[in-house]
């Protein structure tokens, strides 16, 4: 989830859906699904990567790559604050 800066959200937007999420793709992630909050500036996103590699080398790959620092000026300047957290998926037919 992320916090983007006052005013900046519709810059953000553009950026994220031209920019970040094509390369997240290309990168092996599946965008599960964004949305944003209607209060708070809030940019919520669930990325889902099933690849050979851990999360964590998928990510660091991702960041590293010469595709994402080609991306100038960065999209993360919109970004005001992040949280991150890795989910484990549940069995739902029980419920």
């Amino acid at each position: 989830m992320y916090t983007i800066k006052p005013g900046e959200m519709s810059a953000w937007l553009d950026e994220w859906q031209r920019l970040i999420a094509p390369l997240r793709r290309r990168h092996g992630f599946d965008i599960v699904g964004a949305w944003t909050a209607d209060e708070g500036d809030r940019f919520v996103w669930i990325l889902r990567y099933a690849g050979p590699k851990t999360w964590q080398e998928a990510d660091a790959a991702y960041y590293a790559s010469p595709e994402r620092a080609a991306i100038q000026p960065d999209p993360a300047r919109h970004i005001e604050k992040t949280e991150h957290w890795l989910m484990t998926p549940i069995d739902d037919r029980r419920a």
